[in-house]
């Protein structure tokens, strides 16, 4: 595959669609099992708390992929994205009922660089607190 969007049709400001992505109890354990991450602070809300945590927390790592969708999304091809990363600013806390969190992730591109890559700068939001910080994403276009 190869990324379906072109480099000379985008702009620097372009905006990617929204994503918004609902985190419940159950996704954290399925993540859990495909990640091999079983940290208690994940799953056993007594144990989050008694460590300082309001609540259960999303894994990290599930916060940044699900953020970095909204690109995969947009470029039409996962390995169109050659370079990501973010820094953890405020947990995804995930309430023990129905609806759980919601991440809601916004995206545009920053900068066109050489070589047909642009630069996408992302915010990742939930319960109104930003999630992500520096999150940013390089992405070889079409």
């Amino acid at each position: 595959m190869t990324a379906k969007i072109a480099y000379d049709e985008v702009e620097v400001g372009t905006e990617l669609p929204v994503g918004t992505f609902p985190v419940t109890r159950a996704t954290l354990v399925r993540y859990a099992g495909a990640s091999g991450d079983f940290n208690p602070i994940h799953w056993n809300e007594k144990f989050a708390v008694e460590v300082g945590l309001p609540d259960v927390i999303a894994h990290g790592m599930f916060t940044m992929a699900e953020a970095v969708r909204v690109v995969t999304d947009w470029a039409g091809d996962p390995a169109a994205v050659v370079e990501y990363g973010v820094r953890f600013t405020k947990p995804v806390v995930v309430p023990n009922d129905d609806e759980g969190a919601l991440i809601e992730v916004s995206a545009k591109v920053a900068a066109k660089l050489d070589d047909r890559l642009v630069r996408v700068d992302l915010t990742a939001m939930c319960a109104g607190q930003k999630v992500l910080g520096m999150s940013r994403a390089v992405v070889r276009l079409a």
